[in-house]
């Protein structure tokens, strides 16, 4: 998912998918959802974006996401000899 704002514009585009779309229906005033061939919603495009929304920070919580795996690195201890 990718959020691009325009802002000469005022506008917000959320980008669902990476499929282009093939459809738009406004849902409501100013608030434009895209569609691929298929119908699925492939992105919304919000005008006024900044009167509707603060933009200021984007915040996500509970997704469905797994970490990136950890490289592991050499370890920088010096290993101890018995004597």
């Amino acid at each position: 998912m990718k959020f691009h704002y325009y802002k000469d514009t005022d506008s917000l585009y959320i980008d669902l998918s990476e499929k282009k779309s093939a459809d738009s229906k406004e849902i409501a005033r100013g608030v434009v959802v895209d569609f691929d061939e298929a119908g699925a919603i492939v992105g919304i495009d919000i005008d006024n974006a900044s009167k509707i929304a603060d933009l200021r920070r984007i915040e996500s919580h509970s997704l469905p996401l797994k970490s990136p795996a950890r490289k592991s690195r050499p370890s920088t201890k010096k290993k101890s000899r018995a004597a």
